[in-house]
């Protein structure tokens, strides 16, 4: 079966430090492009980074610009989202989403908790 498993999150104080990590299994990974999105309470759910199916380029939320970086091993079927200088703004459900280059097959994580306050 196809499975996205994210780790890493937890509660952190303002200007901390997490990384997360989504384990992919069941799928060709170096065929996907990997995706972080979040969900506070009470919002939609929103992008925060995206990486090509190689790790060629990358994209962020304006919001986390300069704060997080996405990366990807495919040789462990693996994609990070390192958070940097933490806000409470960032609290939220943090899921990881892959999808297939070209064509409309994709799978969702089932999210972690990042929790951002002192």
């Amino acid at each position: 079966q196809v499975q996205l498993v994210e780790s890493g999150g937890g509660l952190v104080q303002p200007g901390g430090s997490l990384r997360l990590s989504c384990a992919a299994s069941g799928i060709t990974f170096s065929n996907y492009a990997m995706r972080w999105y979040r969900q506070a309470p009470g919002k939609e759910r929103e992008l925060v980074a995206g990486i090509t199916s190689t790790g060629g380029t990358t994209n962020y939320a304006d919001s986390v610009k300069g704060r997080f970086t996405i990366s990807r091993d495919n040789s462990k079927n693996t994609v990070y989202l390192q958070m940097n200088n933490l806000k409470p703004e960032d609290t939220a459900v943090y899921y990881c989403y892959a999808r297939r280059t070209l064509r409309q097959i994709d799978y969702w994580g089932q999210g972690t908790q990042v929790t951002v306050a002192s």
